[in-house]
């Protein structure tokens, strides 16, 4: 059956439209020709298809085992009947594949080729999306605000592609215009009856822990390491990091020359305050240094409470300790894995003259009795 002359020039066309090899193409054209034929028909026929993409044309072929006694006649054909139409050198088990030229397939055949071709065309143009984003998961994608959609914001990733941010994996806070390109965190990608359902987050912490690596060298080189992220997205992040190298300082390394580094990062997230920690295997340190920008004076266990700490500072330092509404000490806490308590240490008086008099009298007195 021949499919035209320019059969290939047109199969090259929605190769380059939708993406598709010649293999998925041809094989969704044969699966195509199997239905409009068993359709025409009326039949449930085995069949083999052919496609020659060069010669632009069709072969197909009716397929049936040789038996001894016939159960389904669009399948199996008798010892007899097959060497009846020439086949004689056939035994029973035997396959056999007889050319069919159905001319007169009619509309309702050449219909329901079309409409299983189409099918088969987007089937395979989901599963090639599907394919491309399902190895992403993890990574960071740019994307372009679409349009708002009830709870949720259409991101388009390509000319193609969709993806969806719930109201959850929003930045609070953060607008999105139409047209606006970002980058988001790509959390999951599940295929449905409509096709792949690609969702993106703002909000993951992987967002900025991919971000730090796209931009701090001495993280892709696995010079400085990552140990722990806790975000309160568009507000604040704390990140522990450790040098695998003494002649690299990991907080000036992931925060650049002049800030430039976590300064970019931060734009990124709409304005997120993103604080640096030095991460320590002794417990009591780490905690010293999550709290930061304050500063503390010391950090003792609570022997009595598993896993829970008292940080002593300065009064001056309390409120730069807890943080606005308690954000500072609670994201140290999530950092840690520790609960925390902050206590102000009472300052520590010098001694007045009048004191070191007092303190000499006594001396004189003891002496005297």
């Amino acid at each position: 059956m021949q499919l035209g002359k320019d059969f290939g020039k047109t199969l090259r066309q929605i190769e380059e439209e939708k993406g598709l090899s010649e293999e998925v193409i041809v094989s969704s054209l044969e699966a195509a020709m199997v239905s409009a034929y068993k359709k025409f028909k009326g039949g449930n026929q085995t069949m083999e298809v052919y496609v020659n993409v060069d010669a632009g044309d069709v072969t197909l072929y009716e397929v049936r085992m040789v038996v001894d006694e016939v159960e389904n006649p669009d399948s199996e054909i008798t010892l007899e009947d097959a060497r009846k139409r020439g086949h004689d050198d056939v035994v029973v088990g035997d396959v056999i594949r007889r050319e069919v030229f159905p001319e007169n397939f009619g509309r309702i055949a050449a219909q329901t080729a079309r409409q299983v071709i189409i099918q088969r065309l987007k089937d395979a143009e989901r599963q090639v999306v599907y394919e491309q984003f399902a190895d992403k998961i993890g990574d960071v994608v740019t994307g372009t605000i679409f349009k708002a959609e009830g709870d949720q914001i259409l991101v388009r990733l390509n000319e193609k592609t969709e993806a969806i941010m719930p109201r959850e994996e929003r930045i609070i806070g953060e607008e999105y215009q139409p047209g606006e390109k970002k980058k988001f965190y790509l959390l999951d990608v599940r295929q449905t009856t409509r096709g792949p359902r690609i969702v993106v987050s703002r909000t993951h912490p992987g967002l900025l822990r991919k971000l730090l690596e796209i931009e701090v060298p001495e993280i892709q080189d696995g010079i400085v390491e990552i140990r722990n992220i806790v975000r309160e997205a568009g507000t604040r992040a704390k990140i522990a990091v450790v040098t695998l190298d003494t002649n690299v300082e990991p907080l000036g390394a992931c925060v650049g020359k002049q800030g430039g580094r976590i300064k970019s990062i931060s734009n990124e997230l709409n304005g997120e305050r993103i604080d640096i920690i030095v991460w320590s295997s002794d417990i009591l340190a780490y905690i010293r240094n999550s709290l930061s920008p304050a500063k503390i004076l010391k950090v003792e266990p609570l022997l009595d409470q598993d896993r829970s700490a008292l940080a002593y500072v300065h009064s001056d330092q309390l409120s730069v300790a807890i943080g606005k509404a308690g954000q500072n000490v609670r994201l140290a806490a999530r950092l840690t894995g520790w609960k925390i308590d902050i206590k102000v240490k009472d300052d520590e008086k010098l001694p007045t003259m009048k004191d070191l008099f007092v303190d000499l009298a006594d001396i004189i007195e003891d002496k005297e009795k």
